[in-house]
């Protein structure tokens, strides 16, 4: 069970972090601002269709440290021994042994991307 008054103040922690109101933050993850209002004083507990909507509005936010006060918060980038770096889809790989080239070989390109999002819409790009 979520502890009503750490959870407020894990959520006020959020607005500070985050420099807003909770009339901007009711705002923009889409929730009344009369809920926040009532989270904040304790009147009322989160739905867990309210936290789903703070940790995909914001991913900085565990979702264990927001329910528990486990981890952190911000969360910590995860430590990776692998450069990342951005890789152009649609031109072809400079070296044979890309990991994103499906047969490994110079002369592949990708003709279309899809992304499907959870909403069950999609957008579809094409390589001309």
């Amino acid at each position: 069970m979520v502890n009503s008054e750490k959870f407020a103040k894990r959520l006020q922690k959020i607005l500070n972090h985050y420099d807003l109101s909770a009339a901007t933050f009711a705002d923009e993850i889409q929730v009344g601002r009369s809920s926040i209002s009532h989270i904040l004083s304790g009147r009322n507990k989160p739905s867990l269709d309210f936290v789903m909507k703070v940790v995909s509005s914001y991913p900085e936010v565990e979702l264990h440290w927001l329910l528990n006060g486990k981890g952190d918060f911000p969360k910590q980038p995860e430590k990776s021994n692998e450069q990342s770096s951005e890789i152009d889809l649609f031109s072809p790989p400079t070296q044979t042994t890309s990991p994103i080239s499906p047969k490994n070989t110079v002369n592949t390109r990708i003709k279309k991307i899809v992304l499907f999002y959870e909403d069950g819409t999609f957008e579809a790009f094409e390589n001309k």
